[in-house]
């Protein structure tokens, strides 16, 4: 069977990345993983050194990249990676920024390298922001800080002379709270129905990737669940 096409999938071992790469290996797509540990579903894992740095993670994840595709190039690069920790300026403010940049900036700008390498001509390149990040974050301060970068990395890629390949579609998603077994360990009387499903994202992204229903390049796409029905609504200011 012939594939659909070849994808990337930055934080492949995560909750929404695990669901991205199945939702794409089920339509019959070549998938790669980028995470701390592998996803047996994927076709090829590049699996980081957690202490290493910026550099040298960039350099293994564009090696593995170029020796697996061998001359193809990529339909999509997606960023899942993240994660949260909270912080004002008296308390874990150092530490817990320091995590922060490098789960949600470090992993955009390799996802970037590797789109400006390995993208093909109108391919797709998905961030991950947050909603939160739009306004001040004073419990959460690096948080915000590194989400706020992932916008201003979106609005930049998408723009002329980026040295993104052209036509690309550079967006970034920003959802409030995602559905995922953990979030529902440490939240188990929360309302679900206002979380939104990781299958919801996972078929977005399928969409543009197959070239359906595409946002504006540059789009920041809020993700607002309520009763369990989740609306794409752009950011028409930043």
């Amino acid at each position: 069977m012939t594939q659909a096409g070849r994808v990337v999938v930055y934080g492949g071992r995560g909750a929404l990345g695990s669901k991205c790469i199945s939702t794409l290996k089920a339509n019959n797509f070549w998938v790669g993983s980028i995470d701390l540990t592998e996803n047996s579903d994927a076709d090829l894992n590049i699996v980081l050194e957690k202490d290493s740095d910026l550099a040298q993670q960039e350099s293994k994840v564009l090696e593995s990249i170029k020796s697996a595709l061998n001359g193809s190039k990529l339909d999509a690069v997606i960023c899942v990676a993240g994660g949260w920790a909270g912080g004002n300026a008296a308390k874990d403010l150092i530490k817990n920024s320091d995590m922060m940049f490098r789960q949600s900036v470090w992993s955009s700008l390799i996802s970037a390298s590797v789109a400006a390498q390995h993208l093909k001509d109108g391919g797709v390149v998905t961030l991950t922001g947050a909603k939160a990040a739009l306004e001040g974050t004073p419990g959460m301060i690096g948080y915000g800080m590194a989400k706020s970068a992932v916008h201003h990395l979106t609005k930049s890629l998408a723009g002329p002379n980026s040295g993104l390949p052209s036509q690309s579609l550079v967006v970034a998603i920003l959802p409030i709270t995602l559905d995922t077994p953990m979030n529902r360990k440490w939240m188990p009387n929360a309302d679900f129905t206002t979380w939104t499903p990781l299958e919801f994202i996972a078929e977005l992204f399928f969409e543009w990737i197959s070239g359906k229903n595409r946002p504006d390049n540059g789009s920041l796409l809020q993700l607002v669940t309520k009763n369990s029905n989740t609306d794409v609504i752009p950011v028409h200011k930043y």
